[in-house]
């Protein structure tokens, strides 16, 4: 278990999610990041190959008797060599130890295509489905241009 430093995390985060446009921690305030990552009901994990970490894991206990699975991705350099079923597992039992009722995930249309079928194959279930808007990281500066290629990048109209 690691409860790591913003930058550290940040790095990771960017790493494993800008190709799926994952924004969230990158927009979040310093200081909100820290409380959550200091935050001894949070757990996050790396899965580290060769020295490097190429895997991220963060789950959130911080609600009684649930656990999130709050971020759980790897980056492209160990996709398709198992490392994602054996992140996995290691995630189910770690929130499992604990004394929970349930343990979810939620994830979103711009997830890696196979994302849904994966944790459906992991034991989760659907139970509800919304719709969120948020601006575009790549248009506000937060991710390259060229992140997320399967993404259309709608601009607005030019001034």
């Amino acid at each position: 278990m690691v409860h790591p430093d913003t930058t550290w995390y940040r790095e990771l985060y960017a790493r494993v999610g800008t190709e799926w446009l994952w924004f969230s921690r990158l927009r979040m305030p310093q200081a909100e990041l820290a409380g959550i990552l200091e935050d001894p009901r949070v757990e996050v994990h790396a899965l580290t190959v060769d020295g490097r970490d190429e895997g991220l894991l963060e789950l959130d206990f911080r609600e009684p008797g649930q656990c999130e699975l709050a971020f759980y991705g790897l980056t492209r350099a160990v996709m398709g060599r198992g490392a994602g079923r054996a992140l996995m597992s290691y995630a189910i039992d770690r929130a499992w130890s604990k004394p929970i009722a349930r343990f979810w995930v939620h994830t979103c249309t711009l997830d890696h295509p196979d994302a849904l079928s994966f944790y459906l194959r992991s034991g989760f279930v659907p139970y509800a489905r919304r719709i969120e808007v948020a601006d575009d990281p790549r248009l506000l500066g937060e991710a390259p241009p060229d992140a997320a290629p399967h993404v259309p990048l709608i601009r607005g109209p030019v001034p």
